[in-house]
């Protein structure tokens, strides 16, 4: 085992698998000498030199077409956008080029690229910069899961990061990898030696119980455990599950956590309006309807624009917020 930072394990996986191959490169604004905007790429471009290191201007668009055609001619490549909200400049070549190509061509044209989306919130003040307001701090992993032909992944942990970012590069689709900015230097975790793996489509349970589920997605996962064990006090005992990969969704783990313990929190840092966690709450309400004791219950953001700085927290779902909606859920229903 070996301790790292989420972005330390964001670049080590980078590194793995483009030394086991050489098909795999990088392309984005500043992935070169600078290492990343946020550092995951460090030290890069001096291992593997500008040919695999590829650095572009300002246009998405740009090295998301040529990473298109370099994932038809052979070639793994993984593309960084800055930050997620700058990907909305090429969301046509992403949800409508990238996401269709293997249906269009008849099976005859396969995408393995993988698209790596830093979203969400900073309020570390760490890096870049802190809360960066509305422009710089939206979480768009919902318009991507409607986008069929897409695999979408959000790891939560340096160990997961690392093994659904390894296992991104090796898929023969196109991946969606949303990763939490704010996590880069502030959440630090094991990771396996060796050729460390997670499979995509499998949900993690990250905490066991028997009271409630709180589904938690990226950066609400270690928030969901810090509630977890504080309403441990209170006799609540609950059960966090990652799904880890949104697309494809692990219906299964979700629905067996759910069937036991009669009730669901789901939070993540999107909007709740049009948000994942309402498909999550239709599947439990669709599979798992004669086992819920109350109705299912979102925590997410308000939906407003996330402002700038400190006052991101009025708009984000936090520990209180949490703990509120667990205890809500465990309120009797009214006859």
């Amino acid at each position: 085992m070996v301790t790292m930072t989420y972005g330390e394990a964001i670049g080590e996986a980078h590194a793995q698998e483009m030394a086991r191959d050489e098909s795999v490169v990088l392309l984005g604004i500043d992935v070169g000498p600078l290492g990343g905007l946020f550092g995951t790429t460090r030290g890069l471009h001096e291992r593997f030199g500008p040919e695999r290191v590829i650095e572009f201007p300002i246009s998405e668009t740009g090295y998301t077409g040529t990473g298109i055609g370099m994932a038809i001619e052979g070639f793994r490549p993984i593309i960084e956008m800055q930050m997620a909200d700058f990907v909305t400049v090429a969301l046509d070549q992403v949800m409508t080029t990238m996401s269709k190509e293997y249906a269009v061509t008849g099976g005859g044209n396969r995408l393995p690229i993988v698209v790596r989306l830093p979203f969400g919130t900073n309020l570390s003040g760490e890096g870049y910069m802190g809360g960066a307001g509305p422009a710089h701090s939206q979480s768009h992993e919902a318009w991507f899961c409607h986008s069929p032909g897409l695999v979408v992944v959000m790891p939560s942990s340096p160990a997961d990061a690392l093994g659904l970012l390894k296992a991104a590069v090796r898929c023969d689709d196109p991946v969606v990898f949303m990763e939490q900015k704010g996590m880069y230097s502030t959440v630090s975790g094991e990771v396996p030696d060796g050729d460390h793996l997670v499979p995509i489509g499998e949900a993690s349970v990250v905490r066991r119980g028997d009271d409630v589920t709180v589904v938690a997605l990226g950066a609400m996962v270690p928030v969901a455990v810090t509630v977890a064990e504080q309403l441990a006090a209170e006799g609540i005992s609950v059960e966090v599950v990652d799904p880890r990969t949104l697309v494809p969704l692990d219906e299964p783990t979700l629905l067996t956590s759910v069937r036991k313990t009669g009730r669901a929190v789901i939070t993540h840092e999107a909007h709740r309006t049009g948000g994942f966690g309402a498909e999550i709450a239709a599947v439990l309400a669709e599979k798992a309807f004669s086992s819920l004791r109350a109705p299912v219950v979102r925590c997410a953001a308000l939906d407003v624009p996330i402002p700038a700085g400190d006052d991101a927290l009025r708009v984000l779902p936090g520990p209180r917020d949490l703990a509120e909606s667990i205890r809500r859920v465990l309120q009797p229903v009214p006859a």
